[in-house]
């Protein structure tokens, strides 16, 4: 589809967009992980500014990155998302939808979790297009791009053979057996660059699958890393803080047995970063092709991941909660208009991507766009577009940052449980100050923002944010009358993280 040009192409930036998949903060070494080798996210760091504060505000289902990637495609909030982010909605203008009504040709690579309609309406370029959430990184069922936007192949496959008969049909043309999803993804990218011969500019989203599990990847990747040599987090723990029900299980939880031991925790790091280093070397690969074409000078690039993961932080193996390991996620830019080698530590969320992009590349931000420009950060070291975050997860878990300090509220019919953090003091989220002397305040200052930011929000919207406050007031309610609590209600004695009474007075 060939889009009538309004401008020459060196007054509009290309704009490529890299985006990973489970790439929890703290996972660039030029961002101060020693570990970790991203040789080619440290050259987008060196060269852009890195977002050290950006995050997702949570989920509403299980398999987070799919509101995420919502939000970040829609510039919508969490609540106001169709069917958990499952569709993008017509009215609600996709990113690289307003791009390619704007002029950009935009191309669409690797995964895309959000419906087909609303990819259909967003590109007019890909290959190698994932409909799904997580597969096997050798054997990805993929579709070409097609301009009817009817992607109705289906290909029969059974994913539990060893288990069971039953077979599913996956949505896909091919699958490119023994070819790893990230150099597949990588490989359509780079052709689209080489192939490119148009004077309207373009928008590539290449979504990678990686890091997410099954985490496996190229030898030459795994050899780079001994487990040996992996250093625990400071908040590693054997067993989760919470022990009761939902915090324990969950399909992410049982990628690895109970209690964490360390040597097994050492070996899923050991994994992941070579999963990201594998990600690393083709970044490398799709830059070396636009300095080729001698793009890359006037090319906007964007390095994120949907959320972010825990691998035995806080006993966790997963992102099904709000801790910072699986809701502060990477957040690099670089090109014109970017100031390089800075590092920005103001809150921002994903979604504000979205309409950021629009103003750096003068194209009108649709009404439907909920996300703030965060451009003012780039050029005034005292802007700050948001001073506190909403934080929430299903009907469980509603939170709150505001400046150095987060405040954790779970509430279900099993667990009232508060927790309270510094931020500034305790950045792995250890320590919670909640019942220590001084607190209330912070705490009241807290919960009067999260019942401000609830209705902002618009949080009652959808059920489970009706579920979560109808908990809240029955346990509100229960406390004013002096009715005697369901068992397990009040567990911060049990479920504190750093142990008992006695414990936290020698603080």
């Amino acid at each position: 589809m060939k889009k009538e040009q309004t401008e020459p192409r060196e007054k509009r930036p290309n704009i490529l967009f890299l985006i990973t998949d489970d790439q929890r903060y703290g996972t660039i070494h030029a961002l101060g992980n020693e570990e970790i080798r991203t040789p080619n996210m440290d050259r987008l760091v060196y060269g852009g500014t890195s977002f050290i504060n950006a995050h997702i505000p949570g989920g509403t289902v299980s398999a987070v990155c799919m509101p995420s990637r919502a939000m970040l495609h829609s510039g919508r909030t969490l609540f106001h998302l169709e069917e958990c982010g499952k569709q993008i909605p017509a009215d609600h203008i996709t990113m690289c939808q307003n791009f390619l009504e704007a002029g950009y040709h935009t191309a669409g690579i690797g995964k895309w979790h959000n419906g087909l309609e609303s990819y259909g309406r967003s590109f007019d370029g890909g290959a190698n297009i994932f409909f799904g959430g997580m597969w096997d990184h050798w054997n990805v069922p993929v579709n070409d791009f097609r301009e009817d936007g009817l992607y109705n192949k289906e290909i029969r496959f059974t994913p539990n053979f060893t288990q069971n008969e039953v077979p599913v049909n996956v949505r896909a043309e091919r699958i490119h057996a023994g070819v790893h999803s990230t150099d597949l993804f990588t490989d359509s990218a780079v052709k689209y660059i080489e192939e490119y011969e148009d004077d309207a500019p373009f928008f590539i989203y290449l979504s990678f699958l990686a890091p997410h599990d099954p985490r496996t990847m190229p030898e030459r990747f795994k050899n780079m890393y001994d487990q040996e040599s992996i250093s625990l987090p400071p908040n590693y723990m054997p067993m989760p803080t919470v022990t009761y029900g939902w915090a324990a299980k969950g399909r992410d939880e049982n990628t690895e047995s109970y209690p964490r031991r360390p040597e097994r925790i050492r070996q899923h790091i050991a994994d992941y970063y070579a999963m990201i280093s594998h990600i690393d070397y083709n970044i490398g690969r799709v830059l070396q092709a636009l300095e080729k074409r001698e793009m890359l000078h006037n090319t906007i690039i964007v390095l994120c991941g949907d959320n972010g993961l825990a691998i035995g932080q806080h006993g966790l193996m997963g992102k099904q909660n709000l801790y910072e390991h699986s809701v502060k996620v990477p957040l690099v830019l670089c090109g014109p208009g970017v100031p390089e080698n800075q590092v920005n530590d103001k809150y921002v969320y994903l979604m504000d991507i979205y309409p950021t992009l629009c103003e750096m590349c003068g194209t009108e931000i649709p009404p439907s766009v909920e996300g703030r420009s965060f451009v003012p950060l780039l050029h005034d070291e005292t802007a700050v577009i948001r001073e506190d975050l909403y934080l929430a997860f299903q009907a469980r878990i509603r939170g709150v940052i505001s400046g150095r300090y987060k405040l954790l509220e779970y509430r279900t019919q099993d667990i009232k449980m508060t927790q309270l953090f510094d931020l500034q003091t305790d950045p792995w989220e250890r320590y919670n100050l909640f019942d220590m002397a001084g607190s209330d305040e912070i705490v009241g200052r807290l919960r009067r923002k999260l019942f401000r930011l609830r209705e902002e929000w618009d949080d009652e919207s959808i059920l489970f944010g009706q579920q979560y406050w109808q908990q809240w007031r029955q346990y509100e309610a229960a406390e004013v009358k002096g009715v005697a609590k369901p068992m397990g209600a009040d567990m911060h004695a049990q479920v504190d993280s750093w142990g008992t009474s006695e414990n936290r007075e020698k603080t």
